[in-house]
């Protein structure tokens, strides 16, 4: 979808001209906050399984090490950071990663090597088939995921058993129905989501 690379290149660069001030007024918070770098990077698997770095703003503590999920009582999780996930904030930097190709605005969330491997061979070619997103549907029905899986006596066992299903289901109607007014309208909700979390 041309018009769709169009749009993502366009409004990527109008957000990171737009954002400048609070990159540095975050970057700032965090070399504050806790010692390590500002940004986190990740492999995450991209279009047709093609491995690429994500751009996050770090908010975990350096060489923390444990598991990949995270959820809301972990410890790991820097006093700033809690805020900047709680508001998507350290989303952000993903722009960087539109801009250049590895991801779009609107799409599925790139996963872990190891938990893509999980979706059955079929959903995974379909997922793959398209680039990820900062956002789409699930982000705004698991937006509170953290939380889930804090409740959780496994973690990991709910995100695969539980979580990673209606994602599967999700991502395919995504895939298979996605237009660039679709993607407005997550775009749109997105917005709302994030401003009406208390």
């Amino acid at each position: 979808m041309i018009l769709k690379r169009i749009f993502d290149i366009v409004a990527s660069l109008f957000g990171l001209i737009l954002l400048f001030p609070v990159f540095l007024a975050v970057a700032a918070m965090i070399k504050l906050d806790s010692h390590g770098p500002v940004f986190f990077r990740q492999e995450r698997m991209g279009r047709g399984g093609r491995p690429f770095l994500i751009h996050k703003f770090r908010t975990m503590r350096a060489a923390h090490g444990g598991p990949e999920l995270t959820s809301a009582a972990d410890v790991r999780i820097t006093p700033l950071g809690g805020t900047l996930r709680r508001y998507r904030i350290d989303e952000f930097p993903q722009l960087f990663d539109v801009l250049a190709g590895n991801m779009s605005l609107v799409g599925p969330r790139p996963e872990v090597r190891r938990y893509m491997e999980r979706y059955s061979e079929e959903d995974r070619a379909k997922i793959l088939s398209v680039r990820p997103g900062m956002t789409d549907w699930t982000s705004i029905r698991f937006r509170n995921e953290a939380e889930l899986l804090r409740q959780a006596a496994d973690p990991e066992l709910a995100y695969v058993t539980e979580i990673m299903p209606v994602k599967a289901k999700m991502y395919r109607d995504y895939v298979d129905h996605r237009s660039f007014w679709g993607d407005m309208a997550i775009l749109g909700a997105t917005f709302l989501a994030i401003v009406s979390r208390k």
